[in-house]
């Protein structure tokens, strides 16, 4: 799996999960049309019309996959809904310097990758796009790399089972699911009292 992509940029440390997706939209189990709420009291006006200054209402941001944030995203009250509104919005990757863990653990089980940056290289890349906003990143998940012209190659850790569901594209279940011959085959072997307890 390799992701590569123009970037979107919002600077902002300490993004939280009711700036990602407002409470007040949590009332759904379907991840339909939450891409619309994506940051949705800085994205629009009291009158639903869109702020044209906001950078996720950009032609360039709405075609890039990746957002580059500034540190602690994704901390506040735990909620799929944010994860969910990322990747409903069309972004597959959040590069920042640190998650909060519930975000993390969240955006890893929806295939939103969050990639931990050292500082340095995260404000290397700040400066890059400054220079060229038209740069485009590549994510290379197998090699757990993120590399853009001019820049380093910078690693990035990953749980390795989450790595594995991404890679396989399954979420939790699917990767159970995928495992449904070697269950039976198990069952199958079980000693006949175990399979006949009541």
């Amino acid at each position: 799996m390799q992701i590569q992509s123009t970037v979107a940029v919002l600077p902002n440390d300490n993004i939280d999960t009711d700036q990602i997706i407002p409470a007040r939209f949590l009332k759904t189990i379907s991840k339909e049309g939450l891409g619309d709420q994506l940051f949705f009291d800085w994205r629009y006006n009291s009158d639903g019309s869109p702020k044209s200054d906001f950078v996720l209402n950009t032609p360039a941001a709405k075609a890039s996959k990746v957002l580059l944030a500034g540190d602690n995203f994704g901390c506040g009250s735990s909620r799929e809904h944010a994860p969910w509104a990322l990747t409903q919005y069309g972004l597959q990757a959040v590069l920042s310097t640190s998650f909060a863990d519930i975000f993390k653990q969240n955006s890893l089980k929806n295939r939103l990758l969050p990639i931990v940056m050292p500082k340095d290289a995260h404000a290397a890349l700040f400066a890059s796009l400054e220079k060229d906003p038209a740069l485009q990143v590549t994510i290379d998940l197998p090699a757990q790399t993120l590399t853009w012209p001019g820049g380093p190659v910078v690693e990035f850790p990953i749980d390795l089972f989450a790595k594995d569901c991404m890679l396989q594209g399954v979420d939790e279940i699917g990767y159970v699911l995928k495992q449904d011959a070697a269950i039976a085959a198990f069952e199958a072997q079980r000693p006949i009292s175990l399979n006949t307890l009541a």
